[in-house]
């Protein structure tokens, strides 16, 4: 599985920041990081839609930490 997460300063502060940290623990927690690839990617020119994360290469707009937990 990979899982990108906008690093655009718009998703950053609309809450990409805060589901980094939680990604990144829930990875390690779980033991995935064998198998759950996360990493950073530049901005996806849909700020108004934002937070935006793409995994397994499908984007998701406006995403908040339930949508992050599913």
């Amino acid at each position: 599985m990979n899982i990108k997460l906008c690093m655009g300063s718009s998703c950053f502060a609309r809450g990409n920041a805060e589901y980094l940290s939680f990604l990144e623990k829930y990875i390690k927690d779980n033991n995935l990081s064998v198998t759950v690839e996360l990493s950073g990617c530049r901005c996806e020119n849909c700020c108004c839609d934002g937070p935006n994360i793409i995994v397994d290469g499908k984007k998701y707009n406006k995403v908040d930490i339930t949508k992050i937990k599913k």
